[in-house]
């Protein structure tokens, strides 16, 4: 999955590119995204083209080309891989973009592949889908196998559960706590410890609003 700020940057670099075949200059893209500084303009150009979002185009200055865009936006062309659980109310979709860990730490999710039917109160422009596996949020009712609607957002209240990304890497859905040693990734299950981090190793991805779940 993609941070917001990478995600903005990306989408802000395609429409110039798109608008007039130029990329936009470092100073460009600080100020479209309120960055104090150029330095974190390379840290997000880098991981996207690590990431294989972008590459820099030898021998030309400043000059990115655009390779791919997040599934989130073409999710539209459905598949017809193994069916979603559908909402009572199926007008409305949003992407699924895999799972996510309930326990430890997995691999984050990039891609939407399919979509899934909501409810009309938990759909929106920012929203996506994400299944649950684990078990370290069943006191707040969150089950394995359970489908989770997250609205996307890059802060949250304490005590809210979030998608949370640790070290650009790993992701997890647990309830966030900002404390002065830093910040807390709360289990909802006596069986699972709170982790605490730097506040510079976690980046809220998305806020938890609504639960779909399977029925075997």
């Amino acid at each position: 999955m993609l941070t917001q700020k990478q995600h903005d940057l990306l989408f802000f670099i395609d429409k110039r590119l798109k608008a007039g075949g130029v990329s936009p200059s470092y100073d460009e893209m600080k100020d479209a995204l309120g960055l104090a500084s150029k330095s974190g303009i390379h840290r997000l150009i880098t991981a996207l083209e690590e990431r294989g979002f972008i590459r820099r185009l030898p021998h030309r200055a400043r000059a990115l080309e655009v390779l791919k865009m997040p599934q989130i936006e073409a999710a539209k062309l459905k598949t017809k891989s193994s069916p979603l659980p559908v909402a009572a109310n199926d007008e409305y979709e949003i992407p699924f973009v895999g799972k996510i860990a309930a326990g430890n730490p997995i691999a984050a999710i990039e891609d939407a592949h399919r979509m899934i039917s909501v409810p009309p109160n938990m759909m929106g422009p920012d929203h996506f889908a994400l299944e649950i596996e684990g078990e370290s949020m069943t006191g707040a009712g969150i089950l394995d196998g359970d489908i989770v609607v997250i609205r996307r957002a890059n802060t949250a209240r304490n005590n809210q559960i979030v998608v949370a990304l640790i070290d650009q890497e790993e992701a997890t859905l647990k309830t966030l706590n900002k404390t002065s040693l830093g910040v807390e990734l709360r289990a909802e299950n006596p069986d699972y410890e709170t982790r605490t981090f730097g506040p510079d190793r976690v980046e809220v991805q998305g806020i938890l609003v609504g639960l779909v779940r399977k029925y075997h």
